[in-house]
């Protein structure tokens, strides 16, 4: 008798990115755990193996429906290893035992590239936190067989809480003006750059509480200036540069799922505007931008505008090879309205035991046709991790970004993956 497949829907935001996605816009993120010591391949297999018995929400596979593509199990065996391509490249299923992430190593550091249907970077962190774990147990077995962390069980759920929370009612808002995009000539090959820029975290939160605003608000400021003071003046640039930040709904709405769960706010920052003149200015503006757009209501806009979309019941009647072409041709006309995405998930804790082995986290985003850069940070003890992934030659947005760091008064250290050749 042929063995059943349970199934399961995609969650309204997770519906877009198998039909948008393609190995140019891969749709893939990256998050990174670097250790003390040399990986040992087997026993990070065996770690994965282990950690998806308690996440069993991550054992699937993409099939394609009549009108959406949708989950189903996959009891397939795990394939990990060494790193050879670039970073949150296109997973291809057929290369990958239909996994929709995929685990590589080099060296001391361990990969988890995710495909955004999955799942979002705080459920990613738990996935790769887990895996970190697990395998610290396997490779240290006296130092961890008293099992240190405590017996909590892992959320499985897979409810779309997006469907659960949304405002029927609610109105949407506008997208405003296209934005400014990141001008120059692109790697040849597919290439992707990768610059970690590591910030004293205790300087840069004592910068930021002097300037009156948070790092993620600090951090936006910094992106915007380099861009303006590199990029968009080398080519005369005239729509703004906007910046697109994920947020993480479970902050502003009880959610154990471990689906995507999150929106997001846009900064507009049209160059002309007196206030964004000066750095004191553009962190203001900033400031000023995330607390009109951090609020519960607002917030619930943005969801509600998606998720009545996703809902509407003329585009669920659209077979899904009409979809292919519809729905591709309109995520490339929204995208226009973004300069760069920053994505900040913050502290990544980890219990005390385990924190000797660890050196730090990364993380990383895909660049695309338009958003030729992306930028990311995370922390973990004292250092912050700011990540630009580039599809672009020059590094000249960066460089800057480094240079205003420096000129704040605060350490960095910089390190990349060998596309470039950075100098800070």
């Amino acid at each position: 008798m042929e063995k059943t497949h349970n199934w399961r829907r995609l969650d309204n935001y997770a519906k877009i990115f198998p039909i948008a996605s393609s190995k140019k816009y891969s749709s893939v993120f990256r998050l990174s755990a670097v250790l003390k010591e040399e990986i040992n391949p087997k026993l990070l297999k065996e770690a994965v193996n282990k950690v998806l018995q308690n996440l069993s929400a991550f054992k699937v596979k993409l099939k394609k429906g009549a009108f959406w593509y949708y989950f189903e199990d996959n009891n397939k065996d795990i394939l990990i290893e060494e790193e050879k391509n670039y970073p949150c490249k296109y997973i291809d299923p057929n290369t990958n035992n239909d996994y929709l992430f995929k685990v590589t190593y080099w060296e001391k550091k361990i990969n988890l590239d995710i495909f955004h249907s999955l799942t979002d970077g705080n459920s990613g962190v738990i996935f790769l936190r887990e895996i970190v774990y697990t395998y610290l147990e396997l490779a240290h077995p006296k130092e961890f067989n008293k099992k240190l962390r405590l017996e909590k069980k892992l959320s499985n759920s897979t409810e779309d809480d997006y469907l659960k929370n949304y405002n029927k009612k609610s109105k949407g808002t506008k997208g405003g003006k296209k934005a400014y995009a990141l001008k120059g000539r692109t790697l040849p090959l597919a290439a992707i750059g990768a610059i970690h820029v590591n910030i004293n975290l205790k300087q840069l939160k004592e910068k930021a509480k002097e300037k009156g605003v948070t790092v993620t608000q600090y951090l936006t400021a910094i992106i915007i200036y380099a861009i303006y003071h590199s990029n968009y003046q080398k080519y005369n640039g005239k729509r703004p540069i906007k910046v697109c930040i994920p947020v993480d709904l479970r902050k502003y709405f009880k959610s154990e799922t471990v689906n995507n769960f999150f929106s997001y706010i846009t900064v507009q920052a049209d160059m002309n505007t007196k206030m964004l003149q000066s750095f004191d200015g553009m962190l203001k503006f900033v400031k000023q931008n995330f607390e009109k757009m951090l609020t519960k209501e607002e917030i619930s806009k943005t969801m509600s505008a998606n998720v009545k979309l996703g809902n509407n019941a003329f585009i669920k009647l659209i077979p899904l090879f009409l979809k292919l072409v519809i729905v591709k041709l309109s995520y490339i006309e929204i995208r226009k309205y973004t300069t760069t995405t920053f994505s900040n998930i913050g502290r990544i804790g980890i219990i005390g035991e385990y924190q000797k082995y660890i050196d730090k986290f990364l993380m990383l985003i895909a660049p695309e046709t338009v958003e030729k850069i992306k930028c990311t940070a995370c922390s973990f003890e004292n250092n912050l991790v700011f990540t630009f992934t580039s599809t672009l030659e020059s590094t000249e947005v960066e460089q800057e970004f480094c240079k205003k760091l420096k000129q704040e008064g605060i350490e960095i250290s910089v390190e990349g993956n060998g596309v470039h050749d950075f100098i800070s």
